[in-house]
């Protein structure tokens, strides 16, 4: 069942890449769609569960540095005003719910996270960079759309996710994570093809202007 949840979770994180890339292709220009972000909020709320479930802090970690930042691209998309106030405050409160679970059980989860005889505390400390590293695409998207005011996806971010990827790829092998590698794996040709259409639209930003 565990498995199950991770794996559900990286299905909507390479729906998410695939559907913005095919999109992306016929436009002509790196998009950044609504419905990428939908999807990133998904499947980020899953995969922190799976996370939590198999206490592997790089993971749970990774989801929450970037979870709030894909609430602020649905505001700048307009979706997040559509979206029934019952879920929205659902979704902004679970992660300081789940902050304030790990304060009133610290002791627990210090034994459970940081003393898991599957996860030597170097493989941790790797892990994890690689998932603070993935995850500073978007601080890096987030700050590039709030200057340009617009939600975008600039040349940067498929470069500092191919870098993470990698990281996070060859911490998967070591953990014998198959919901990592199959995630990471299957985003890896969409990055390179996203960063070669973005470079190709910065050369060229006359003949990949909006329509």
């Amino acid at each position: 069942m565990i498995y199950v949840i991770g794996f559900l979770a990286q299905a909507l994180f390479s729906a998410r890449i695939l559907v913005q890339w095919i999109m992306s292709e016929r436009a002509k220009r790196v998009l950044s769609p609504s419905i990428f972000w939908e999807l990133s909020l998904a499947a980020a709320y899953l995969l922190c569960i799976y996370g939590w479930l198999r206490h592997d802090f790089a993971i749970v970690l990774g989801q929450f540095i970037s979870y709030y930042i894909y609430l602020w691209n649905l505001n700048m998309k307009g979706v997040w005003p559509r979206i029934p106030w019952i879920f929205r405050a659902a979704l902004v409160l679970t992660p300081i719910v789940a902050i304030g679970f790990v304060i009133d059980n610290f002791g627990t989860f210090v034994n459970e996270f940081f003393r898991n005889e599957d996860i030597p505390i170097g493989l941790l400390v790797y892990g994890s960079a690689g998932q603070v590293l993935f995850t500073l695409r978007f601080i890096y998207q987030w700050l590039y759309s709030s200057a340009e005011h617009e939600s975008m996806l600039p040349p940067g971010f498929w470069i500092i996710s191919l870098a993470g990827s990698i990281i996070i790829v060859s911490y998967a092998i070591v953990r014998l994570d198959p919901v990592l590698i199959l995630g990471q794996a299957c985003g890896l040709v969409a990055y390179i093809r996203n960063l070669i259409i973005g470079i190709r639209q910065k050369q060229n930003p006359e003949k990949y202007a909006k329509p």
